[in-house]
């Protein structure tokens, strides 16, 4: 990140575009959000170099994958010091199963997203990654049931 840089009602409305579909052409872009192309790309770079955005990627429907199974996992550690923290970032870092992992206030420590093809995946992440972690005193599962909305775009606003 190079620069720190204030959105304005232009860069909100490119990022609205790209966030519903961020394989279209810097044109459609462009056209979708009012303005020519040229201070179009300008934008959408500057945006990419002040780190607004991250990474341009594809969504992939997990369960299109075989990833019908999303459980959210609470875990506890036993002592949650500054290097039982960085440890077990660490660890969660390498889990492919694991999507989202917050760090969290209140009864638990951690707040962790998984995917799986089934329970019984689910189940060996479980026992060979977390129950089988020293750091790890406690942990909650909570299958998901349905899922009502899932979405990526950030709710911007024009300011």
């Amino acid at each position: 990140m190079s620069e720190k840089i204030v959105l304005d009602p232009q860069d909100v409305r490119i990022l609205r575009v790209l966030q519903r579909d961020a394989s279209l052409a810097i044109a459609d872009v462009a056209k979708e959000a009012g303005m020519s192309q040229t201070p179009c790309w300008r934008r959408i770079k500057r945006m990419k170099d002040a780190g607004i955005i991250k990474q341009i990627a594809a969504l992939v429907d997990r369960e299109a994958v075989g990833l019908e199974f999303v459980v959210y996992t609470f875990v506890k550690l036993g002592v949650p010091s500054l290097d039982n923290m960085t440890e077990f970032d660490r660890k969660v870092r390498t889990w492919p199963e694991v999507i989202t992992c917050e760090r969290v206030t209140g009864a638990v420590d951690y707040l962790i997203k998984v995917v799986a093809e089934d329970m019984k995946a689910y189940d060996t992440f479980l026992r060979m990654k977390l129950l089988d972690n020293t750091l790890v005193t406690d942990v909650q599962s909570h299958i998901v049931v349905a899922t009502v909305k899932d979405t990526p775009a950030l709710p911007l606003r024009e300011s």
